[in-house]
């Protein structure tokens, strides 16, 4: 008994070991074919495919790409690096004669050193105080206005074209604007060839900001054709040529969208008229071509209008025909535009209420007189509506600008206007518009600002605002109250930060009684010049003055 139930032990252990065999093997035999069957699948006859060929060439030319290899050789890259403020300082105060005389110790910005461009009250221009300023951007690219710091070399980038085979570049005052060194890459430059050809600045105009620089050329140089802009009309296609975002030769098509465009919140300047298009520009395209369908450059980039620092379809560019004519002024042996003026300030058009009640038909209204320049010598005082030069009908104060500022200083004048609803004429001789501003003690002029509302002289030269001193100060004290100082500016280099509320009582031996005495005295100085200021603490008057100068750059 014991002997068969060993048995069937025996059995049920081998069928059990031949089912599991049988199933292993089973599990074995099926993943092969599985796999097999799926190597089938994806196997596929491909020989009935025909192969793709490169076609021929076609020439599907236009005449945007007749323009864009016409043009674009003479198209040239523009990098500048501004050095580290303290390099710029260093090298100013080891210059020959330079010296600083500093007495008392310089506290830190204590807010008051406002730049300057706040305060003007030109085209409307607010820098930092929000507004259509912040929309609006100029095309530095990668320059001081992204924030670097001021203990770092500033790189900046632009375009310009070439007008001259001898290397006479034309581009924006902004681009090359304060830069330490500028360099300019051709077209023809291969790239990774170092930073380009070393360039010097033959002359730049701020009222349009335009600048000419100049590199040395070993052969003869490619150039554009300059066009007429005043044939430009609304609608015209345009070709936009430069190096955005360092992307050089970049081309882009679009209309011109307007002409005459002055830009509420954008660049100051009576003579800052765009030719508004929608080609795309961005930064780094600022002083290429604006080119038309004939391959002529009608516009110098500069401007863009944008929320976001990009291209939004709004760009502005210069008028080729107020290039042309700056230009030839900038490479004549005195390098710089000279501008007609008469002294005065005006209100640039005149509304159909004042027509109606002076009988006026067009004009322009005189806000303020700048003593001692020629209208006040004629005898125009304010309040008198300017209504015609040498018999000719002006239309507004951009038509008086555009003939004025045109004129030879030395010349002279008729012109017509109305007082208190009579006729009159005047003979206004013509002065330099430069010796104006600085009479004048504004960094605008006549044709811009109402009177008072200019910013000191010294704003431009020493980068210091003043004004008198207020009714109650003691009568034993006498001068001007320093307001604010610009950081970085000669006068915060001397060690004048910190000091607002303090009263210049001199300069440079020359005692200062009221604000028409100081710019009398900084609108003689020139570049080269010493300067020392006598400094008073006002709540310490008996304690004497502390003389700070050097000499300007």
């Amino acid at each position: 008994m014991k002997s068969l139930l060993e048995r069937l032990r025996v059995r049920r252990l081998a069928t059990t070991f031949t089912i599991l065999t049988t199933l292993t093997a089973g599990i074995l035999i099926g993943s092969v074919v599985s796999h097999g069957v799926r190597g089938q699948e994806a196997k596929v006859d491909s020989s009935d495919a025909t192969p793709l060929k490169v076609p021929s060439p076609r020439d599907l030319s236009t005449d945007f790409t007749k323009i864009a290899k016409e043009v674009g050789p003479a198209v040239v890259n523009i990098n500048t690096e501004t050095l580290p403020k303290e390099q710029q300082q260093g090298r100013r105060r080891g210059g020959a004669g330079t010296q600083r005389f500093r007495q008392m110790p310089q506290n830190p910005d204590n807010g008051n050193g406002d730049d300057d461009d706040d305060q003007d009250q030109g085209q409307g221009q607010g820098q930092g105080q929000g507004g259509m300023q912040d929309f609006f951007n100029r095309f530095f690219g990668m320059g001081p206005d992204q924030g670097q710091p001021d203990d770092q070399a500033h790189a900046a980038l632009g375009s310009g074209f070439i007008v001259d085979p001898k290397g006479y570049i034309v581009t924006n005052n902004h681009v090359v604007d304060k830069a330490d060194r500028i360099y300019v890459k051709l077209a023809s430059d291969p790239d990774g060839n170092g930073p380009g050809h070393p360039a010097k600045v033959v002359g730049v105009d701020k009222a349009t900001d335009l600048a000419v620089i100049k590199i040395d050329a070993d052969r003869p140089l490619p150039t554009v054709k300059l066009g007429n802009s005043e044939s430009s009309q609304v609608g015209d296609w345009v070709v936009a040529i430069g190096s955005p975002f360092s992307l050089n030769q970049t081309v882009t098509a679009g209309i011109v969208s307007a002409k005459n465009r002055t830009i509420e919140g954008g660049p100051r300047g009576q003579f800052q008229h765009f030719i508004q298009t929608d080609a795309a520009i961005n930064p780094g395209n600022s002083g290429g071509p604006l080119v038309n369908m004939a391959g002529e450059v009608v516009g110098v980039n500069t401007a863009i209008f944008t929320q976001s620092a990009g291209y939004q379809g709004i760009g502005f560019a210069m008028p080729a025909n107020t290039v042309v004519d700056v230009y030839n002024a900038l490479v004549s042996p005195a390098h710089k535009v000279v501008r007609g003026s008469i002294g005065i300030t005006f209100q640039p058009t005149v509304s159909s209420a004042v027509q109606r009640v002076y009988g006026a038909k067009s004009g322009v209204i005189i806000r303020g007189v700048t003593a001692g320049m020629p209208a006040d010598k004629a005898g125009l005082k304010p309040g008198d509506i300017i209504t015609s030069i040498d018999g000719r009908s002006i239309k507004d104060g951009d038509d008086l600008v555009n003939d004025i500022s045109g004129r030879k200083p030395g010349s002279t004048v008729q012109l017509g206007y109305l007082r208190d609803g009579k006729q009159s004429t005047a003979t206004v001789s013509i002065i330099d518009r430069t010796k104006m501003e600085e009479a004048q003690g504004s960094g605008n002029d006549e044709e811009q600002n109402a009177p008072g509302n200019g910013t000191d002289a010294s704003q431009s030269k020493l980068g210091i605002t003043v004004a008198d001193l207020p009714s109650n100060a003691p009568s034993a004290l006498h001068g001007v109250l320093i307001q604010g100082v610009k950081a970085g500016s000669f006068a915060d280099e001397i060690g004048l930060s910190g000091l607002e509320g303090y009263v210049i009582t001199s300069v440079n031996k020359q005692p200062v009684h009221n604000k028409a005495d100081y710019n009398a005295i900084i609108s003689g100085l020139k570049s080269g010049s010493d300067v020392v200021f006598n400094v008073v603490d006002p709540q310490r008057p008996r304690d004497g003055g502390t003389l700070l100068g050097g000499t300007l750059p």
